[in-house]
């Protein structure tokens, strides 16, 4: 009778190995499986952050991913010619002249919860009516709003003024290593970008969220339609 590990044509039998090893052939190695969207190695270290972010696959355990520049830069306030030059330039519109409508539109796609345009809306305009009748500029209103921008770039993993510098300008690497003194760092700029080009700020979070997430009020819901059935002729 036929010993049934022999038989057996997935199992490698002890002779095959020690031959391949006498005659010099090396096994070759395990391949990792490589991730489609970064082309790194997936390791056993994949996991999140705290913020919902994936971590990378580097040689680094727990290595976070290089994070995505933004859709358009702070001062392509006329949007570019493309499917979004509509809205691009509704969103220049609304922050020129109704900037507290833009402010509650963005919070309220950005998603956090019910009632967020009205309760947005209503506190950006009375710091903004307050700011110009008694420093004579939207001055208050900054310190309410920028907290959105810190939010979107946490959502969707975007880099930050001081990132972008430091790629642009090559200025500023290595600087700052430690990740809760880069967050601050980022925080800050948020706020002086807000403080200094709030306007320009509110229109490039406005295309950002536009082209990323649809409005919470064009979220239609499956509608069920009957059809009733074709009149039926008895045949003669």
């Amino acid at each position: 009778m036929a010993n049934p590990e022999e038989s057996n044509p997935l199992l490698t039998k002890q002779g095959d190995g020690e031959r391949n090893a006498k005659h010099g052939e090396k096994k070759a190695a395990p391949t990792k499986p490589v991730s489609v969207e970064s082309g790194q190695n997936v390791g056993r270290g994949a996991g999140w952050t705290a913020d919902g972010l994936p971590l990378g696959y580097g040689s680094v355990v727990g290595e976070p991913v290089s994070r995505a520049q933004w859709d358009s830069s702070l001062f392509a306030c006329l949007g570019r010619n493309d499917e979004f030059c509509s809205s691009d330039l509704e969103v220049c519109l609304l922050g020129s002249f109704a900037p507290c409508i833009l402010y509650g539109s963005n919070v309220e796609r950005l998603g956090s919860g019910s009632g967020t345009f009205a309760n947005h809306c209503l506190a950006y305009t009375g710091l903004y009516m307050l700011g110009n009748s008694v420093f004579g500029s939207n001055f208050l209103a900054p310190w309410f709003s920028y907290p959105s921008r810190t939010a979107i770039r946490r959502k969707f993993n975007l880099e930050g003024s001081c990132e972008a510098l430091s790629r642009s300008c090559g200025c500023c690497r290595g600087v700052i290593e430690d990740d809760m003194q880069r967050e601050n760092c980022e925080s800050a700029c948020d706020f002086a970008t807000h403080f200094f080009c709030h306007t320009c700020s509110l229109c490039q979070e406005g295309r950002e969220l536009r082209r990323r997430l649809p409005h919470p009020g064009f979220n239609s819901r499956p509608v069920l339609v009957m059809i009733p059935p074709m009149e039926q002729t008895m045949g003669r």
